[in-house]
């Protein structure tokens, strides 16, 4: 499951990161109204996570606006405040639920759950060419042959498959699958990416993970 959190609290991303992460969920971050608006409109989320008092743009904003362009992904807004008046005007905004801080992450979970089991139209599967990502299982099959990733390495790619033909950098995939706590001089991305590549290259000629040079990386299919 794939979910958008759009938080500029760095200490309450992390915490939510982190314990989805350990719940197989997959994560991406960004820290305010506007970016996040503009990643919900463009991406592919199971979920939203919104915080209500944001840089840019207010998550009541982003929520309306999403709603008004037609996007229909379960939005889980959550807030500092406990006035009734802002818990109604973010449900008139068109999110599912509200959660106030601070809260139990066993709560926040099941109420993850809940909207979910909402969703009528999951994405269980993600596939490019003769490649196939199960979303809930986390296997992964190059035509008939599975490939054996380990937790990381699935994370990258499945982040790379939703953003196919996007050049992602280093930095992002690092944010995006190891969080903020991460050395930014590290080459994990690098020796990660060449182990999928070597498994790929057990079963395929065809290069999906393309090196952008002095950038980063992009997943493309070129036989399509």
């Amino acid at each position: 499951m794939r979910v958008l959190l759009v938080e500029d609290d760095q200490g309450v991303a992390n915490f939510i990161k982190k314990g989805l992460e350990e719940e197989r969920y997959t994560i991406e971050r960004v820290a305010d109204g506007a970016l996040g608006l503009e990643y919900a409109l463009t991406g592919h989320y199971d979920l939203i996570i919104l915080d209500v008092m944001l840089p840019k743009k207010s998550g009541f904003e982003v929520c309306k606006t999403l709603r008004d362009q037609g996007i229909q992904t379960p939005i889980l807004m959550l807030t500092a405040k406990i006035d009734i008046a802002d818990k109604v005007n973010g449900l008139d905004k068109g999110a599912d639920d509200y959660l106030t801080k601070p809260f139990s992450f066993e709560e926040f979970l099941a109420r993850i759950r809940a909207l979910l089991r909402r969703k009528k139209s999951d994405i269980v599967k993600l596939e490019v060419g003769g490649l196939s990502l199960n979303t809930q299982s986390h296997r992964v099959f190059l035509g008939d042959n599975e490939l054996i990733l380990r937790h990381k390495e699935y994370a990258i790619l499945e982040y790379l498959v939703r953003n196919q033909d996007r050049i992602l950098s280093r930095t992002q995939i690092l944010e995006n699958v190891w969080g903020y706590d991460f050395d930014p001089g590290t080459n994990v991305v690098d020796v990660h990416i060449k182990s999928i590549r070597k498994k790929f290259e057990e079963f395929s000629k065809d290069s999906f993970i393309h090196t952008i040079r002095g950038v980063g990386y992009m997943f493309e299919h070129k036989n399509k």
